[in-house]
């Protein structure tokens, strides 16, 4: 974590970036309920989150997040309540006509197309998801939260199905964009962040069907924004808290023995797929920091150096109107898995309690996942399960206690007027 030095006339920002991971987001809520309520308990306050920024399942999160934002500490507690009350039936249904659709489109049969149709592609019938989302998010609250000031800004990310192009869907209470870049493959919109929005940062391709906005198809936005670091920053940012629910291994005999385990498991399609949906959704968080922490040591190395004009005088250098300080250190915390949640999942679908919570031909596909291979990560995606979901949630309750002197020592630096005078323009 790098520590921002004071300064500025506005209080600093804090950004929430919630990583994408379909049914692994549970992990997520475990840490962040550790923040809402413990570290604010420490504190003797209850700590900012300004900006949601979110992909796929972490899109659905930060929108139930920003709906409820008015009650601090306990939209945490009602969110772990939601993902605990879930049931595999209740999310999980293979549509066969799709099905038979992705077959024939396999061996190159022409597929019917519905021009009206407002979802395309995928094996599952997203109606569960839907009735759960509608259910759960109270989507109308959101632009009451930001008009108060609850929040300052809530982004959803999505992948344009036509272009490739990621489009990050921007709530803000002007409805301004900032400024975003030269990036032709990025795109920020300025919208009111609706179900379809969240929906569509969620359909997972090959799994969930894209979702059409405006005559125009979108699907999971983790193809190429998985941790969305940038609109967080872009924002206005000064101190982010990143929660992936990746889990990196370090290299031990037991390691060694499960990549031969995984190696045998190596020809399996759905082998290939778990490792394909990990690759996608779960692997850059490390590179992003790692550039964030480049950028701070010499923003902060020259600030030593030259003096606290040298932020102002970089800025100005590069084109930024004086007393915009675009360019700046950012504090940051990544908070990850310290567990394999793949081979949890194994584990919990050959269990007894999975037998007796979930019957049928899915509870037979998962168990038949499950045995394909040890770390079942396909399995860890679609295990919309609640008893599963309370596991993940306390492996993050229990990462993010172990940060815990760590994550005050950040809301306390955070409490310091930002080291930005003014936002960035429109």
């Amino acid at each position: 974590m790098t520590v921002l030095a004071p300064g500025g006339d506005r209080k600093s920002r804090v950004a929430l970036v919630l990583a994408g991971g379909a049914a692994r987001g549970a992990y997520e809520v475990g840490v962040v309920q550790h923040i809402l309520e413990e570290v604010s308990a420490t504190l003797g306050r209850d700590v900012p989150i300004d900006i949601l920024c979110g992909t796929s399942v972490g899109a659905l999160n930060a929108c139930f997040l920003a709906a409820h934002a008015d009650q601090p500490r306990d939209r945490a507690s009602a969110l772990s309540r939601t993902w605990q009350s879930l049931r595999m039936a209740d999310v999980i249904h293979p549509d066969p006509r799709a099905l038979f659709d992705f077959m024939r489109g396999l061996v190159g049969k022409p597929l019917p197309i519905d021009p009206h149709a407002t979802r395309r592609g995928g094996i599952l019938d997203p109606a569960g998801l839907e009735r759960l989302v509608d259910r759960v998010i109270a989507f109308e609250r959101i632009p009451e939260q930001l008009k108060s000031g609850r929040i300052h800004a809530l982004t959803v990310s999505t992948t344009h199905v036509g272009s490739g192009r990621t489009v990050v869907y921007v709530a803000r209470r002007d409805g301004c964009v900032p400024y975003w870049g030269n990036d032709p493959t990025v795109e920020a919109r300025g919208v009111t962040i609706g179900r379809e929005h969240a929906l569509a940062s969620a359909s997972i391709p090959f799994l969930f069907p894209a979702v059409r906005i405006g005559g125009q198809f979108y699907c999971d936005g983790g193809l190429r924004q998985n941790v969305p670091l940038s609109p967080a920053r872009r924002l206005g940012a000064d101190g982010l808290i990143v929660v992936s629910p990746r889990y990196v291994e370090r290299p031990n005999p037991a390691a060694e023995a499960l990549e031969e385990r995984r190696e045998e498991a190596f020809p399996g399609p759905l082998f290939l797929l778990g490792k394909a949906l990990n690759a996608l959704l779960l692997d850059r968080v490390d590179n992003d920091l790692d550039r964030l922490e480049r950028i701070n040591s010499l923003l902060l190395a020259g600030t030593r150096r030259y003096g606290p004009e040298f932020l102002a005088n970089i800025n100005e250098e590069l084109g930024y109107p004086r007393g915009e300080l675009r360019t700046r250190p950012l504090s940051a915390v990544l908070i990850r898995s310290s567990v394999d949640i793949g081979a949890m999942a194994g584990a919990y679908v050959r269990s007894p309690e999975f037998a007796r919570r979930t019957s049928g031909l899915v509870a037979a596909l998962m168990r038949r996942l499950a045995d394909l291979a040890q770390d079942a990560d396909l399995l860890s995606y679609l295990l919309f399960d609640g008893e599963f979901a309370a596991r993940l949630i306390e492996v993050g309750r229990r990462d993010a206690a172990l940060r815990h002197q760590e994550l005050c020592a950040f809301f306390e630096s955070m409490a310091l007027p930002s080291v930005q005078s003014a936002e960035p323009g429109p």
